[in-house]
């Protein structure tokens, strides 16, 4: 077996890995990336790219759909499943193969193919050819899917979103199980692509909404688009001819049964740990075998191993997950030199329709008696009724002591641009009357946003906290 010391041995060669390696390499440190599975990130493989291009194609059918509300009709169209599918497997395979390139141009002797686990502190065996001994570790190793054991019985059918996007068409129907931002993206997308879906969730849950009144918005406008069996339990699940049949008792404690061609799993995703043999890495362990680090160094306890993407569990997003194999690998580089870092704003999108999104902390996560709230309705905005999509809800959380802007839970349309300048506010540290002094053009979604700043003004001076009157309301907003 060789042997192969270095000062950085990086886990996993995913968007955290790769920005591990990158900032360990600028530090001037010898490093190597390990990885078991094929190249390419979550994200460009089976996460934010190929479901961005499903999205896109139900965008389009259901503009066409809907084209007669704006005096344009569209005769005999339909949907071509498998050109769908053609389109965003090809689209996905370029995105993929850009990171491929990227991590094959790494000099190979910097490269280690294989599983890599810990055999003590500084040591790790990969597969069963190599020993590296470094310094410090960078644990990236992902996430997967998680399967919740009400589906045990099909186990081994269960598709997760990884399967949908190698479709070579579209199936006539599916069972989702899971009601959280990947279930319902790749769920309306499909319903809006003609394949019947129904949601199953035991909890009420829509999303990570936790401000009631959004939460309502939230039900009331994806109960009229979507079949949701909330708070429902999943009495039975079966393999029979045809499919797999899904038995359940709804909210009122009736029995229903209906077979779908597919189910799927949407249930969340669980780090990638077990391989690791974390138990002799000598770090701090959570509960459930998870390494516990400090979210401004990504440093496991006071040792020389860090946690960085989607396994840190702090904020598994892409752009967050680069951002934290830069703070892990710039930290491992220069250990015991760790340098704590100010995260950014948190920002959390989901793109469906309406989109919605969390800047900030969650509303169930900040004091009630600290806060004043501003809220708009889109459902008679100006912008949002010229384009036909009128309908949502956006609140906003200024801080008494302060009149700082503190976080908003959005649901609406084109969320996920508005969302970014109320985060970026955020994080300057921006006072709700510095905001009503910015411009903003009409006619705009973001008028919306002035809306509900001014209304959050309002609230704030109530409690005797914030400053001058804003210049007025233009029209449409």
């Amino acid at each position: 077996m060789k042997t192969k010391r270095v000062d950085v041995a990086i886990i996993g060669a995913g968007t955290a890995g790769l920005n591990a390696r990158r900032e360990a390499e600028k530090a001037g440190a010898s490093w190597v990336l390990i990885e078991s599975g094929p190249y390419g990130t979550t994200c460009a493989r089976v996460g934010c790219m190929p479901s961005k291009l499903l999205i896109a194609a139900a965008e389009a059918a259901h503009n066409v759909a809907h084209a007669r509300e704006f005096g344009v009709n569209v005769e005999n169209w339909n949907v071509d499943g498998r050109a769908v599918m053609e389109r965003v497997r090809s689209e996905r395979d370029r995105f993929v193969g850009f990171v491929v390139d990227s991590t094959e141009s790494i000099p190979e002797e910097k490269r280690l193919r294989g599983e890599a686990r810990f055999v003590g502190p500084k040591s790790l065996q990969v597969g069963d050819h190599t020993r590296v001994e470094a310094k410090s570790v960078v644990i990236a190793t992902g996430s997967r899917p998680w399967i919740p054991p009400q589906l045990d019985a099909i186990r081994d059918d269960v598709l997760v979103n990884d399967d949908v996007f190698e479709w070579e068409d579209l199936p006539e129907s599916m069972a989702i199980f899971g009601t959280g931002i990947i279930g319902l993206e790749i769920g309306q997308a499909l319903t809006r692509l003609g394949v019947q879906i129904e949601f199953f969730n035991p909890f009420d849950e829509l999303g990570r909404f936790s401000d009631p009144k959004i939460v309502a918005k939230a039900h009331k406008v994806f109960g009229k688009q979507l079949t949701l069996h909330l708070k429902s339990d999943a009495t039975g699940v079966e393999k029979v001819d045809g499919g797999y049949r899904i038995q359940w008792t709804d909210l009122n404690g009736e029995d229903h049964e209906r077979v779908f061609q597919h189910v799927m799993s949407a249930a969340g995703r669980r780090p990638n740990v077990e391989a690791l043999d974390l138990e002799k890495a000598g770090i701090p362990l959570d509960h459930r075998g998870l390494p516990i680090s400090d979210p401004r160094t990504l440093q496991c306890g006071d040792t020389s191993i860090f946690v960085a993407g989607d396994v840190s569990g702090h904020r598994p997003i892409l752009h967050e997950a680069s951002d934290e194999g830069r703070i892990a690998g710039a930290n491992a580089a220069q250990f015991p030199d760790v340098q704590a870092t100010v995260r950014k704003t948190s920002l959390e999108i989901a793109f469906t329709e309406p989109q919605m999104a969390i800047v900030g902390e969650r509303y169930i996560d900040l004091d009630p008696d600290e806060i004043a709230i501003g809220e708009v309705s889109y459902d008679n905005q100006g912008r949002a009724r010229v384009m036909g999509a009128n309908c949502g809800l956006v609140r906003l959380y200024g801080r008494k002591s302060n009149c700082r802007l503190i976080a908003a839970e959005m649901f609406g349309p084109r969320v996920e641009h508005t969302s970014h300048l109320l985060a970026w506010a955020i994080q300057e540290g921006l006072t709700v009357p510095e905001l009503l002094e910015k411009p903003v053009y009409h006619p705009v979604f973001e008028e919306g946003i002035r809306t509900a700043i001014r209304n959050l003004a309002k609230e704030l001076r109530v409690s005797g906290q914030c400053g001058p009157q804003d210049r007025g309301e233009g029209p449409g907003a």
